[in-house]
C-alpha cells in the first residue's frame, strides 16, 4: 500500500527627517518677513506645483550633477517639467525625495536647500510624489503560496502531535529572500524535500503512536463512541490543515483506512496511514490562502480580507512560528477575531507566551544577520580564544537583549541606545567586564562603558568583520541596511577587494582612502565608511581597543548630511537623531517577516502609517507588533491578476 504524491507548484506572483517639525519651524521666520522673493514660496498658496515652485530649486541644487550629459549615478532630472510628467516617472522621483529627506543629497560640500526650501519640497513630495499610493483603494499585496520552513515545520509538529524531536533537522536548507527564510517566493519544493516529508510523516506518526498519551492527543475520541473514527480524522486534519476539513476530505481519509483493512492489515495500520496522509497533504505543508471572490460587475479580481482561519494562521506563524492554538481556532470558528478588542487581546496574550520567543530566533537573528556567526572563523593567531562556545555566548547575548525588549514591552530605540546587556563569565571576560562569575547569563549595566545597544554586541561586530581584520565597509553597509533602511547600491563590476597586506600602506583608514580613489565608488563609500569607522575601536571579534597594530584608532566620521561624530558613543547620538529612519526600517523588516513577502512601492503608505503610530506609541515593542497585525497587508490580500 503506498500513496503516490506529485505536487507541481508554480509561482505566478512575483526616511526620514522629522518634517512636521521642520515645516513648523520653517514657517516661523516667514511670519516676520514681508515681500520675500525666495523662489517659489508663498505662504498663502495651498498647493505647490513642480513647474512654478520646485523646478527652480531642482535647477539650483541638482542640475550641476543631474542634467543634460551629467548623469551622476545614472540620474537625470531635467527631463520632467510638470507634475504630470513627474508622475509618469514616479519611481525615480520617489528615490530623489528619499535622498533629500535622508540628507544624502545634495552631497557633503555642495550647497544645500534651506529649512524653508526643504519644507516647500516636502510639501510638494507629500502632495504629488507620495500621495497616490495612499489615496483611494489601497493594494494590500499578494503573498505567494508558502510552504512551512524548517523551523515552522518542527514547531507545528510539536504543537500538533506532541513529539519533541526535530523532524526537519535533515531537510534541505531553506532559501532566503528579502533577508528571511519564510518568504513565499523562494520556498520551493524540490523532489528531495518531498521524500523527506514522506519519511518524516512516517517517523512522526510511529513515534506518537507508541506513546499512549500522544496517541490520545491525536485521537481524542474513544473508539467506543459513535463515529469515533471519522470524528478523530476530522479533528486531526482540521488542526493540521488549520481550517475545517471538508466532508469529502474526511471520506478520502476513511478510504485509506478501509483499503488497508480490506488488504488484511491490522485495524490501526490504515488509521496510521491516514494520519501520515494528512501530514504530507499540501494543506499541511503549505499555508494556503484563498483569493477574494470577484465582486459583481468588477472588471478585474479584487482585494479583500483573508478568512478568519487564515488570519489565525498569520497571527500564530508571525508571533510563534507555529500553528494556531485552541483559543485562536475557537475564535476563528466563531468569526470573532476581527471583533473590537479581540486582536489587541490576542497580541498581548501571544506575546506573553513562551512560544513568542521564536521571534528572537527566527526574526531577530535574521534581521541582524547573526545566523552566519557560527561559520565566522577569525584568524586564531590574531584573535586567540574565540571558541564555538564563545560565539554561542555572543549569539545568546543578542537573543536575550531582543527578548528583554519584547518581554518588558520596552522602546525599540533600546536596540540603539540600551545601556545594559546580558553576559556570563566567559563573555564578560571577553568584554573585559569585571565581577561576573558563573556560566549563567545575567543582566548588567553598561553605563560608563563604550558599549550600548545591539550595534556594540560582539555578535554584530564579528559578522561584519573579515577573519583577519575589521571591515568598516561591511559594518557601514550593515548599519545602512539593517538600522537605517537605506541600503547602498551594488558595487560597480570589477572593483577589487582591499588587499590584506602588501601594496597599500598606513592605517586601515589610509589604506581605504587609497583603495577607493575611483569616483564611481566614492559616493557610496561616503555613506558606508564613516559609519563603519565609528565602530573601529572594536576589533574583529568585538573587543575594545585604542590602537590597531602600531596605528592609533581614528573613529571619527562625517556623514553626507554633515553629521559629525568621534567614536561609538557620539555615533549612537547621530543614529538616535535619525530614529525616524530606524523606526521605518524596523517596520519594513518586521512586516516583511510577518507577511512573508518583500515590501513593494505600494506598501509605502502602510509602512509609514505603522511607523507614525509606533512613534505616537512611544516606540513600544507591542505597538509595533499590534500595528503590523492590524494593517491591510497583514489582514488582506490581492487577488491573482489584480492590477497593482
Amino acid at each position: 500500500m503506498f500513496v503516490s504524491t506529485d505536487y507541481s507548484l508554480q509561482s505566478t506572483d512575483a526616511n526620514k527627517w522629522p518634517f512636521l517639525v521642520v515645516l513648523v519651524m520653517a514657517l516661523l521666520p516667514w511670519c516676520a518677513q514681508s515681500g520675500s522673493t525666495k523662489p517659489g514660496f508663498s505662504p498663502t498658496e495651498a498647493m505647490p506645483s513642480y513647474e512654478r515652485d520646485i523646478a527652480p530649486l531642482v535647477t539650483k541644487y541638482c542640475f550641476e550633477c543631474h542634467s543634460g550629459s551629467k548623469k551622476r549615478g545614472g540620474i537625470v532630472l531635467d527631463r520632467e517639467k510638470t507634475d504630470a510628467a513627474i508622475l509618469k516617472n514616479r519611481v525615480l522621483w520617489e528615490q530623489v525625495g528619499d535622498n533629500l529627506r535622508e540628507g544624502l543629497m545634495p552631497p557633503e560640500g555642495s550647497k544645500k536647500p534651506t529649512a524653508v526650501e526643504m519644507a516647500l519640497i516636502e510639501k510638494w513630495l507629500e502632495a504629488v510624489v507620495f500621495k497616490e499610493a495612499c489615496t483611494g483603494p489601497k493594494d494590500p499585496g499578494r503573498v505567494t503560496l508558502r510552504r512551512l520552513n524548517r523551523a515552522e515545520y518542527n514547531n507545528t509538529i510539536r504543537d500538533l502531535v506532541g513529539v519533541h524531536f526535530q523532524p526537519a533537522r535533515d531537510f534541505p536548507a531553506d532559501d532566503v529572500g528579502y533577508g528571511f527564510d519564510n518568504i513565499g517566493d523562494v520556498l520551493s519544493l524540490p523532489p528531495l524535500l518531498m521524500e523527506k516529508y514522506l519519511a518524516a510523516a512516517d517517523q512522526i506518526v510511529e513515534k506518537a503512536w507508541a506513546d499512549l498519551s500522544l496517541r490520545k492527543k491525536m485521537m481524542p475520541v474513544p473508539p467506543t463512541e459513535k463515529d469515533a473514527q471519522p470524528r478523530n480524522l476530522r479533528n486531526f486534519a482540521s488542526r493540521a490543515w488549520r481550517r475545517p476539513a471538508t466532508e469529502e476530505e474526511v471520506k478520502r481519509l476513511q478510504f485509506l483506512v478501509r483499503t488497508a483493512r480490506d488488504a488484511g492489515d491490522a485495524p490501526d495500520v490504515g488509521l496510521r496511514l491516514a494520519l501520515k496522509a494528512v501530514l504530507v497533504s499540501p494543506s499541511f505543508l503549505f499555508r494556503v490562502e484563498a483569493d477574494p471572490e470577484r465582486r459583481a460587475g468588477a472588471d478585474a479580481p479584487q482585494s479583500g480580507p483573508i478568512s478568519e482561519w487564515e488570519l489565525a494562521s498569520r497571527l500564530s506563524y508571525f508571533m510563534w512560528s507555529s500553528m494556531p492554538d485552541e483559543e485562536l481556532f475557537e475564535l476563528a470558528e466563531k468569526g470573532q477575531l476581527r471583533k473590537p478588542g479581540v486582536i489587541e487581546a490576542q497580541v498581548t496574550r501571544m506575546l506573553k507566551s513562551p512560544k513568542s520567543d521564536s521571534l528572537a530566533e527566527n526574526f531577530a537573528m535574521q534581521w541582524l544577520n547573526l545566523r552566519s556567526l557560527p561559520t565566522f572563523s577569525p584568524d586564531p593567531k590574531r584573535f586567540p580564544g574565540v571558541s564555538s562556545d564563545l560565539k554561542g555566548d555572543m549569539m545568546e547575548e543578542s537573543k536575550r537583549f531582543f527578548l528583554h525588549v519584547k518581554d518588558t514591552n520596552a522602546s525599540v530605540l533600546e536596540f540603539l541606545a540600551g545601556e545594559w546587556t546580558f553576559v556570563n563569565d566567559r563573555l564578560a571576560k571577553h568584554y573585559d567586564i569585571k565581577d561576573v562569575k558563573g556560566a549563567e547569563f545575567r543582566k548588567i549595566s553598561l553605563k560608563g562603558t563604550p558599549r550600548s545597544g545591539i550595534l556594540t554586541h560582539a555578535s554584530v561586530l564579528a559578522v561584519t568583520s573579515n577573519p583577519t581584520r575589521t571591515s568598516p565597509v561591511k559594518r557601514g553597509k550593515w548599519v545602512l541596511e539593517n538600522i537605517l533602511g537605506t541600503p547602498p547600491p551594488a558595487p560597480p563590476p570589477d572593483v577589487p577587494e582591499l588587499k590584506e597586506e602588501g601594496e597599500l600602506k598606513g592605517s586601515l583608514r589610509e589604506q581605504m582612502e587609497q583603495h577607493r580613489k575611483d569616483p564611481n565608488c566614492a559616493s557610496c563609500h561616503a555613506r558606508m565608511d564613516p559609519l563603519g569607522f565609528g565602530y573601529e575601536n572594536f576589533d574583529a571579534v568585538g573587543r575594545w581597543r585604542t590602537i590597531d597594530g602600531k596605528h592609533k584608532i581614528d573613529a571619527s566620521g562625517v556623514l553626507p548630511d554633515g553629521s559629525r561624530f568621534n567614536g561609538p558613543a557620539e555615533l549612537r547620538t547621530v543614529l538616535l537623531a535619525k530614529k525616524d529612519l530606524f523606526v521605518k526600517c524596523m517596520v519594513d523588516k518586521m512586516l516583511t517577516y510577518a507577511v512573508g513577502r518583500g515590501m513593494e512601492r505600494t506598501d509605502r503608505c502602510f509602512t509609514e502609517s505603522i511607523a507614525k503610530r509606533l512613534t505616537e506609541g512611544e516606540y513600544k515593542f507591542n505597538v509595533l507588533v499590534l500595528e503590523i497585525v492590524k494593517s491591510d497587508p497583514f489582514q488582506k490580500r490581492r487577488s491573482k491578476g489584480a492590477v497593482k
